[in-house]
């Protein structure tokens, strides 16, 4: 009779590097962006601090491009990066084409962060983004999900991956609380 062979414990060192390898649940999406190229979040923006808006060039919130655009110009050295996802899921505010939207932008309000692809950010519609999806579950997000209400729904995503920080359409990019918590992230 043979023993069967115990299998040993695994080190904590391989544990470590497995988790060490694990892409950062929120970024763990693959998008395109506006240029119409695959990008994977995980890999494009591992280790920074990523704020993610839902966008559009036909919303009375259009303006906080100018916003964005200004916070990202100030701490895009320190590790910040800012992701426009165009929807026009809202009143059909965002008719137009990627090439369009990225010509808005940049004439208007000199935007220079990422842009992706348009997409389907409401869960109450068919095709949803995958990301979307994520974030406003309450199986995956706990503490920030629900759906999204508007344009310019915030998200603020540590250099870990995680969410810690969603702020609704009205509150400015440079409200003191969408300060605060993206300063903090940069400083850890």
């Amino acid at each position: 009779m043979t023993m069967a062979q115990e299998t040993p414990p695994t080190e904590p060192k391989v544990i470590a590097e497995a988790q060490a390898q694990a892409p950062p649940a929120a970024l763990n999406f693959d998008m395109e962006t506006i240029d119409g190229q695959l990008v994977n979040l995980a890999e494009k923006y591992q280790g920074k601090v990523v704020l993610l808006v839902n966008v559009a060039s036909r919303c009375g919130l259009t303006p906080q491009y100018e916003q964005l655009e200004a916070l990202y110009s100030k701490h895009a050295d320190q590790g910040l990066a800012i992701v426009g996802v165009p929807c026009n899921q809202f009143l059909s505010q965002e008719p137009g084409t990627a090439a369009e939207i990225q010509e808005f932008c940049k004439r208007k309000y000199g935007v220079s962060f990422d842009l992706m692809a348009k997409v389907n950010v409401k869960s109450n519609k068919p095709g949803q983004c995958p990301l979307y999806e994520f974030l406003t579950s309450e199986d995956t997000n706990p503490g920030f999900a629900g759906n999204i209400s508007w344009n310019f729904e915030k998200f603020v995503i540590s250099r870990s991956g995680e969410v810690v920080g969603r702020f609704g359409p009205r509150t400015k990019p440079d409200a003191v609380e969408v300060v605060s918590a993206i300063e903090t992230e940069l400083a850890k």
